[in-house]
């Protein structure tokens, strides 16, 4: 691992762009004059706004580490959850977002409660709240120690991590949405270059270029369809899987969504969804490939985490180290950011103005900002837990894996079904948590008792019956699946929702053919037609790298 060091020129940077950050958020927070503009910036985001809040948003520093660090240690598969991302967003833009629109939402778990009741708002909502923080804060804190540990030996992983929450909490707390989504959009074109910089470098040191890599790196780990016995992302994991997970995140998850609910109109958020979806593209050539390079610069690396802070201090001149590095921090700000608004919007609008329906926007406003404080305090505390996993970015997709399967049960069938019912909606959830647990359970002690008692072979047998090994991919599907029959049969044997109630969250070929008619200007501006280049381009990067 090499040694970092930083110029004074590196730390004029990085305190010019902390100072600028705070500065963007405090003079945002000027114009936050209600809940409506601190919780969805005022419901007025353009969709250039909109697409670079979600990439910024998404490509956090855990994503930054924990791709590099994938594709180093089982191959460039770990892209599919990228280019997965347009295909989602694609998908939910044409079919769900009309309807979440229309029905004013702050979040998303009060659409559930307007399509079904308050038990499946509350259930969601507190689903979320402990995703929120257990994965997307505390793993981008954890993920930002990891590489400022090498800027700073002597300074302790928590010192670390409660300086980084400190500082992204400021702009969070004093500007809302609004502070939280102008930032972002700086921060996204700062890791974009700091990304490719350290592409470019990377491919500099190896002679030959890319024709070396080609040469020395297995096959495998240049491949985007793996075999079923894969343990990245196997084919039958890619088309299961890997959608569910992706719907959840960029669909369902407040944090990602809110920034489409901040839209002024449905036209500026599905050109959000469709910009946000193309930035994913290259992120296969300056997040993902590096790691492939490090496998040639780095052959022995302790950990598969170490791939992108080795790549980025070893590789990087004076000046441009501290662009990348202001790069990474502006991606882990901007994941912290998003979530923490996240929460405390979940806190505010599906707990606390519920109960206290009479509270002002001054007041509801206040109450987000301590829920901020204390949510950034949490995920604090959790953050130095996470590296008792494998790697990060399996940590990620592992949490979701067991949890998310019941949720997007409920958002599909609600769509597309009309019989679903509130009382088929609460048992779903109900069935389909407890059996993620279950499974969760299962998977993280039988092991262990199985490796203590060798000679016990009723013990080794239910170890390895079938459900206690599947690849986390293939969890959340059938999670899924039994949620599904939940939701079918218990709604199927109980009363059905009444027409007026149901009618504006389902999707019809009406609704379709509606806003056809409505779509007026140059043919380039159809969603419809950019959806089809996104998806045209995102056919030809997955079939060169098949």
């Amino acid at each position: 691992m090499p040694q970092p060091h930083l110029s004074q020129l590196d730390i004029w940077i990085l305190a010019l762009y902390a100072v600028m950050m705070i500065v963007l958020g405090v003079a945002a927070s000027r114009n936050t004059k209600g809940a409506n503009d601190y919780f969805l910036a005022g419901r007025n985001m353009n969709w250039f706004m909109i697409g670079f809040a979600l990439f910024a948003s998404n490509i956090s520093s855990t994503t930054m580490v924990g791709l590099a660090g994938d594709a180093y240690s089982t191959g460039i598969s770990v892209y599919n959850y990228e280019w997965m991302a347009g295909v989602v967003l694609v998908f939910f833009s044409v079919f769900i977002l009309p309807m979440v629109l229309r029905s004013q939402v702050y979040t998303m778990p009060e659409y559930l409660e307007r399509r079904f009741d308050r038990r499946a708002r509350s259930m969601f909502a507190m689903l979320t709240l402990f995703l929120n923080i257990v994965v997307d804060t505390a793993a981008s804190l954890y993920a930002g120690s990891l590489l400022l540990e090498f800027v700073f030996p002597n300074v302790a992983s928590w010192q670390l991590i409660a300086v980084l929450a400190i500082l992204t909490g400021i702009y969070t707390i004093l500007g809302g949405l609004s502070a939280v989504m102008i930032t972002e959009v700086v921060q996204a074109f700062i890791l974009l270059l700091g990304s490719a910089l350290i592409t470019v470098f990377a491919l500099n040191k190896i002679d030959g270029g890319w024709a070396t890599v080609l040469a020395a790196t297995p096959p495998e780990k240049l491949s985007l369809i793996r075999p079923l016995n894969d343990p990245g992302v196997p084919w039958l994991g890619l088309i299961t899987g890997v959608p569910l997970l992706g719907f959840y995140f960029w669909c369902t998850n407040q944090f990602m969504a809110q920034r489409m609910l901040s839209a002024k109109n449905l036209a500026h958020a599905r050109g959000g969804a469709v910009l946000a979806g193309l930035l994913k593209l290259p992120v296969l050539f300056i997040m993902v490939l590096p790691g492939t390079m490090a496998i040639l610069l780095y052959p022995k690396l302790d950990r598969p985490d170490l791939v992108f802070p080795a790549l980025m201090f070893d590789l990087l001149p004076s000046g441009i180290l501290g662009l990348a590095l202001a790069g990474f921090i502006a991606a882990l700000m901007s994941s912290i950011a998003s979530t923490l608004n996240s929460a405390s919007t979940l806190i505010t609008m599906d707990f606390v103005r519920p109960a206290r329906p009479n509270l002002g926007d001054a007041q509801l406003t206040r109450v987000g900002r301590i829920a901020t404080l204390v949510f950034m305090l949490l995920a604090v505390l959790w953050a130095p837990q996470i590296g008792r996993f494998e790697s990060l970015f399996k940590y990620l997709q592992q949490i979701l894996s067991y949890t998310v399967g019941p949720v997007v049960a409920l958002f599909l069938l609600g769509s597309f079904w009309r019989r679903a019912n509130a009382a088929g909606a609460f048992w779903a959830l109900t069935l389909g948590f407890i059996g993620g647990g279950v499974m969760m359970g299962l998977n993280a002690i039988l092991p262990g008792m199985a490796n203590a008692a060798p000679g016990n072979a009723g013990l080794q047998a239910l170890n390895a019956s079938i459900g206690l090994h599947l690849h986390f991919l293939y969890i959340g599907p059938i999670l899924f699946v039994f949620s599904s029959i939940v939701l079918i049969l218990v709604s199927l044997a109980t009363a059905p929702a009444p027409d007026e109630q149901i009618e504006a969250f389902l999707w019809s070929p009406k609704l379709y053919r509606e806003e056809s008619a409505l779509i007026t200007g140059a043919w380039w501006k159809d969603y419809r037609i950019q959806a089809i280049g996104l998806m045209g381009l995102t056919a030809a990067i997955l079939f060169s790298f098949w």
